[in-house]
């Protein structure tokens, strides 16, 4: 299924002021881009034919191309491929992503990479709490007030936090036991760092039960991958031994300022129990590390360095039940975990590996 794209490009603005040092000042701008019109310099479009906004962002509080546009040059944004930045401006989609992801009234949700807010706003929309965690110092200044003008009622259910989300070791980085820890994540993930910060989180914050994330849409494919296939690799076995994969919508280029050179997709990430195994996590991530450093290779080739060789090699795949001329692109994330058991041999008394706490959604 592909989201469906906005009925016109983002228009070109008029004069707006440019660069804020506070809050306040942000406050004054976005209501200059989405109040009625009481100044000549920022006249709000009437007709949505000709602005390209669509009605439901002018009358809703969610954002339309003339206000993204507004609010980047209000704040002095210039979107950056060091920070990843496309923003979207199309209200369908971000109700579309929301819907997808299942947000009630009674979840509080994590954002990662809220930008100028356009996501921010559809899941506030929902009634459900957020906690967004924004690097841009200006932005995440910035977003507040943005909720403040185009969505008061909602100001007491959003928490900003001004981080890098691969910072995040855990669930005091979002506040502290006083507040309540996320259940699901929902976001915009940046290009250049999707994988890292999905495997961040997963491991960071295991109150997470779900998880919809829109990424470029090869990346989405690799993540969801399965076994044996030419995307299968790394970023999807990692993910695997988190949650269970599934990609979900398309999403089209041309909802996105600026557009980028390439579509987007969701993907879709249900929290389960880890395989069982007495190795641990560092021990089997190893392990896949090895097996595709050298793709093309058999395991036993792939894997005699760090088994301390190709004869020790061979007998841990046998001792997993793995035939050693497969290679690690046919091998599941079970499969993973019981070679690095084979290679990696604890003491019989110690237990499996920690499980995170998992609910009614949990998958074998």
């Amino acid at each position: 299924m592909t989201l469906p794209v906005p009925d016109s490009p983002v228009p070109p603005t008029g004069t707006v002021r440019s660069g804020i040092s506070e809050p306040a000042g942000a406050r004054e701008a976005a209501s200059e881009v989405s109040s009625e019109p009481t100044r000549a310099d920022h006249p709000r479009p009437q007709d949505s034919s000709v602005s390209g906004v669509s009605s439901g962002s002018l009358t809703t509080g969610l954002l339309g191309p003339a206000e993204i546009r507004g609010l980047s040059q209000v704040l002095g944004i210039r979107p950056t491929k060091t920070l990843g930045q496309n923003f979207v401006h199309d209200a369908g989609t971000v109700r579309r992503i929301v819907a997808s992801a299942g947000v009630s009234p009674d979840d509080t949700v994590l954002e990662i990479g809220p930008g100028l807010g356009s996501l921010t706003l559809a899941l506030l929309e929902t009634g459900a709490r957020v906690v967004a965690v924004e690097i841009d110092a200006v932005l995440a200044r910035a977003l507040p007030v943005t909720v403040a003008d185009r969505m008061p009622e909602a100001t007491g259910r959003l928490g900003v936090i001004e981080a890098d989300a691969l910072s995040i070791s855990g669930p005091e980085a979002l506040g502290g036991a006083e507040q309540p820890l996320p259940t699901r994540l929902v976001a915009n993930l940046p290009y250049n760092v999707a994988v890292p910060v999905l495997l961040t989180v997963l491991e960071a914050l295991p109150s997470l039960e779900t998880i919809t994330v829109m990424v470029q849409a090869e990346v989405a494919d690799r993540l969801a991958a399965a076994p044996g296939s030419r995307t299968y690799g790394v970023p999807g076995v990692k993910a695997s031994w988190y949650a269970a994969v599934r990609r979900t919508l398309a999403v089209s280029r041309r909802v996105f300022w600026p557009v980028p050179n390439v579509d987007s997709a969701l993907v879709e990430l249900v929290r389960r129990r880890p395989p069982a195994t007495r190795a641990t996590r560092e021990q089997v991530f190893a392990v896949v590390d090895a097996a595709f450093a050298q793709r093309r290779k058999t395991l036993r080739k792939a894997l005699a360095r760090s088994a301390g060789g190709t004869d020790a090699a061979e007998a841990a795949l046998h001792a997993a039940g793995i035939d050693p001329t497969r290679r690690g692109e046919t091998l599941d994330i079970t499969a993973f975990a019981a070679l690095a058991e084979a290679l990696r041999p604890i003491d019989a008394d110690e237990s499996a590996a920690p499980t995170p706490p998992t609910t009614s959604q949990e998958q074998s």
